[in-house]
């Protein structure tokens, strides 16, 4: 699953520059991360707002289509300047 969200966060983070902020954190380099984070298991995604509140985590894969669908559930306009985060 982690490599298979890899390529999907690549193409997110360059199709909604300005829009979204995605940060890609590899735990296995970076296991002071997972600690901060909390994270349990790989891969995660951490949906963060503008102010820095998680807003949705979800473990294991998922697809381009629904990170994108769980943005607009939470009333964000991706063309718009608001930056939520996906770590």
């Amino acid at each position: 699953p982690c490599r298979l969200m890899a390529p999907i966060l690549e193409e997110l983070r360059r199709e909604q520059a300005g829009a979204m902020d995605v940060v890609f954190i590899d735990v296995w380099q970076n296991p002071d991360a997972a600690t901060a984070y909390g994270i349990q298991a790989i891969p995660t995604q951490i949906f963060v707002d503008g102010t820095g509140r998680e807003l949705y985590r979800h473990q294991g894969f998922m697809a381009k289509p629904d990170i994108l669908a769980m943005w607009r559930q939470f009333g964000y306009d991706l063309d718009s300047t608001r930056s939520p985060s996906v770590h």
